[in-house]
């Protein structure tokens, strides 16, 4: 067995630039090279880091809030793209792994919006794409669905790598799909909801929710949750009055490590931003699965068995005969002039 990896792995607590999405990628670029310089081997980035949360479905009817999908599709980036390609640079310059969230449109569609992770490379490549299976609540206003094509582990310099966004980290058999390929390291991004109903702990749930998959699945995971920012609560009030109270809530984001006993690694944030740092050790991975493997030696796959679906959804399939000769028409015209004595 390959001797497992020690690293250290940074996890951004922060709110993007609110749909702009240049400004947006600038400060991207500058907490990488943070994270760089803190000796960081990976940096994770919340949900839609790039370049917004669509808050308005939350807090508005779906007709107010139409004009601001418009500008939602309007900051989305494609993939690949000129944005993802100076990420891409800044992963590169800093030779780092690079976790983001970003809104992802649709190469032939401008509406059509996927709330997309990406997973770069320290030499720059895209090592996956993962778009999000199914959008929660009042996120369905927004984002199409994704598919199982980027449920997968990627195998990495520093480890083996899954990730999932926000809600789907609720998801179980998603969540097994990528501990049966090895996991050992699991990404969740998140985004700060303080919409939630007022008895609702949103960062308690997040930290919850990665303590189950760390737990169960005896991995290390990576929370990296998105702040509100108060230009964006600004926004929101200004276009829907009453809306800013909600959105200034409390104990709404939450950012850390959590290692496979379930529990903390180092100190996590709650609310403010900034980068919260932890070492990884994947070797400690191996002993808490003498008394649980779930993926191994602690399961019944003669009594269960998951079957996953992997192939990318497309629009249209098209089938070209690429070998078929399409006829000159101007010889066809010319032949068929000749056999009718000069009249068409």
């Amino acid at each position: 067995m390959a001797k497992l990896s020690r690293f250290k792995v940074a996890a951004v607590q922060a709110s993007p630039i609110f749909l702009d999405t240049a400004a947006t990628i600038e400060k991207v670029i500058n907490l990488i090279h943070e994270a760089s310089m803190g000796g960081a081997s990976l940096v994770v980035f919340p949900e839609v880091f790039v370049s917004a949360y669509p808050y308005w479905s939350w807090v508005a009817n779906p007709i107010a809030a139409s004009p601001w999908f418009q500008r939602l599709c309007e900051s989305a980036i494609e993939v690949p793209g000129p944005e993802v390609a100076r990420i891409a640079q800044a992963a590169k310059d800093c030779e780092i792994h690079v976790a983001i969230g970003l809104n992802e449109r649709a190469i032939n569609s401008q509406t059509t919006i996927y709330n997309t992770m990406l997973l770069i490379g320290p030499d720059g490549s895209l090592i996956g794409k993962h778009r999000k299976l199914v959008p929660t609540w009042a996120e369905k206003m927004s984002w199409a669905q994704g598919d199982g094509a980027g449920l997968r582990v990627h195998q990495t310099e520093i480890g083996p790598i899954g990730m999932l966004a926000c809600g789907e980290n609720t998801n179980t058999l998603a969540r097994f799909a990528l501990l049966a390929q090895g996991e050992l390291v699991h990404l969740a991004s998140y985004i700060s909801l303080p919409v939630a109903p007022p008895d609702y702990d949103m960062a308690e749930a997040i930290k919850v929710r990665a303590m189950a998959h760390s737990f169960e699945g005896k991995v290390f995971t990576v929370v990296s949750c998105s702040t509100i920012s108060p230009e964006i609560v600004a926004s929101m009030e200004d276009a829907f009055p009453g809306s800013g109270a909600l959105l200034s809530r409390k104990n709404s984001a939450f950012s850390g490590v959590i290692g496979p006993d379930g529990r903390l690694v180092g100190s996590p944030l709650i609310d403010q931003e900034g980068i919260v740092y932890a070492d990884i050790d994947l070797s400690k991975c191996i002993q808490p699965r003498q008394m649980h493997d779930i993926t191994g030696q602690y399961n019944r796959f003669d009594v269960f068995d998951l079957r996953v679906n992997r192939r990318s959804m497309q629009p249209a399939t098209f089938h070209d005969d690429l070998n078929l000769d399409m006829p000159d028409l101007l010889t066809v015209t010319n032949k068929s002039l000749t056999e009718n004595g000069g009249h068409s």
